[in-house]
């Protein structure tokens, strides 16, 4: 706990009230791990919102514990998880995660825990990472069943609150080393796939451009093509980091950014409500 007290209280410091906690697939850390650490996190800081794990992790302490998604999900929230990112989607065709994520959940797997958590009224996320081996049409198919486990939330449940395509990143990774897979991706057809995924997901309120992997002047673009959701404003990220992400902004230029596609900037939080941006806030770069 040391570890999360110090980027609790540097998260609190500049104005932070959330945490994004994954830790992969550990093969002897069970639910009571997470159960303790999310309970004694909420304990000692209970404003703070936990966004945290994803379905491959729930699958995975499913396994290790013989349980089930529910069991598991209803442990972990009541332990103070807020919400469920949605981490590990990849592309949901089982014969691309046999290339890109074999250790992973398959995709109906992934999709079963999301239909699991929203009976459960746990508001979620959902994700695409493309421009590796997958094809046109399997994007359109990933598109198709995030709608449909949409559709079939409860009604008063949020379910995804948000859909987020980002774009591979190939630095350091297995792919690009062995299989020599690299992105290839264009502004344009990441441009695009916002505009797709406005279209082919109605049921879901929020787009969000992915600065942090297209950079700013893309993602700016980006609103007007669909995206009405910039990402968040983030003290500390290692996953996309690690794989090349170079893009490194403050919440003034996140601001300024905005304004300049000609929007008005809103602070929000997981849930899509409104926050006003606190008075101690100082100008913070992103660390990574």
């Amino acid at each position: 706990m040391p570890t999360y007290r110090k980027k609790i209280e540097e998260t609190l410091k500049w104005g932070g009230d959330q945490l994004l906690l994954q830790g992969g697939h550990h093969p002897d850390l069970g639910l009571q791990y997470y159960v303790d650490t999310f309970s004694q996190i909420k304990k000692e800081y209970p404003n703070i919102k936990l966004h945290t794990l994803g379905p491959p992790e729930v699958a995975h302490i499913t396994k290790l514990e013989k349980s089930s998604h529910r069991e598991v999900l209803m442990a972990l929230q009541e332990a103070g998880m807020d919400s469920l990112p949605g981490a590990g989607a990849e592309i949901l065709i089982d014969r691309v995660r046999r290339l890109i994520s074999k250790g992973k959940c398959g995709a109906q797997e992934w999709l079963d825990i999301m239909k699991e958590a929203h009976q459960l009224n746990i508001t979620t996320s959902a994700a695409m990472m493309f421009g590796h081996v997958e094809t046109i049409e399997e994007r359109f198919e990933h598109l198709v069943k995030i709608r449909e486990v949409q559709s079939c939330k409860p009604e008063k449940a949020k379910g995804f609150l948000a859909f987020i395509p980002w774009t591979f990143q190939d630095a350091d990774t297995l792919l690009a080393k062995i299989r020599g897979v690299h992105n290839l991706t264009t502004p344009e057809e990441y441009i695009r796939m916002i505009a797709l995924s406005r279209i082919m997901l109605p049921n879901i309120k929020n787009i969000q451009a992915s600065w942090l992997t297209v950079g700013m002047q893309t993602a700016e673009i980006c609103l007007h093509a669909g995206a009405n959701d910039f990402g968040s404003i983030m003290l500390e990220e290692n996953v996309v980091s690690a794989a090349g992400a170079p893009y490194r902004f403050t919440y003034k230029s996140i601001q300024e950014a905005i304004r300049e596609a000609g929007f008005e900037p809103q602070l929000r939080n997981q849930q899509y409500e409104w926050r006003t941006i606190p008075e101690l806030i100082e100008e913070q770069v992103i660390d990574y």
